[in-house]
């Protein structure tokens, strides 16, 4: 079984992805500013990953870090991606895979359409959010070939405002937003973790984006 190390494992996207590692039997270590109400398997750690000795620290033995928290700027001002070169040295210190949970607005609505961010529709009061997790992926595919990672763009219906249920049936891709018959794409937060999990466990997507959706 493999040691992970989660931030943001008190959020939805990474309390759901703590859930299904420890389902699987793996080790967990749990990070977030205050890392309170975890489930009692998990190693509660409370700090920023914007601290390097703080992360130096939790990621000692990890075979994975799992990033699961807000692309945009905290209280103050740094931003996910601010804290990527922190997170890699720690990644490449202990030999681990950096994984990150990212947003849909990069995908593209068709193989040769625009970014769902770029679109009309997409809602303006959620772009400063879907442009950082931008720019995380968009550094990930500059990082030398020694960093092995992966980047999880979730359906366009994601969150804690739409859990979902656990079904365990859905449809992966690349760089292309999914969607149903009926035009929506959606995905839960217990499916979402599975897919993440699934990677894990039996990587397929290395130094890749995918996404998933029904």
């Amino acid at each position: 079984m493999s040691k992970l190390v989660v931030f943001g494992a008190t959020g939805f996207a990474g309390g759901r992805i703590t859930e299904e590692a420890l389902r699987r039997g793996h080790s967990v270590t749990g990070v977030a500013r205050k890392a309170e109400g975890l489930p009692s398997e998990v190693e509660a750690r409370s700090g920023s990953m914007h601290d390097a000795e703080f992360v130096a620290s939790v990621a000692k033995g990890a075979d994975v870090l799992v990033v699961a928290t807000p692309g945009r700027a905290d209280d103050e001002g740094r931003r996910l991606v601010d804290a990527l070169p922190t997170l890699v040295e720690a990644a490449r210190a202990n030999g681990a895979r950096l994984s990150f949970v990212g947003g849909a607005g990069s995908l593209r609505v068709s193989e040769d359409g625009p970014r769902l961010i770029d679109t009309p529709e997409f809602p303006e009061e959620y772009k400063p959010e879907a442009g950082s997790h931008v720019l995380v992926l968009e550094a990930l595919r500059e990082l030398p070939d020694d960093v092995d990672w992966f980047y999880v763009s979730p359906a366009a219906e994601f969150g804690a405002w739409i859990p979902g249920e656990r079904t365990g049936k859905f449809r992966l891709g690349g760089d292309v937003l999914i969607s149903d018959a009926d035009g929506r794409s959606h995905i839960s937060g217990a499916d979402l973790a599975i897919a993440f999990l699934d990677e894990i466990e039996e990587p397929k997507h290395s130094r890749a984006r995918f996404t998933l959706a029904y």
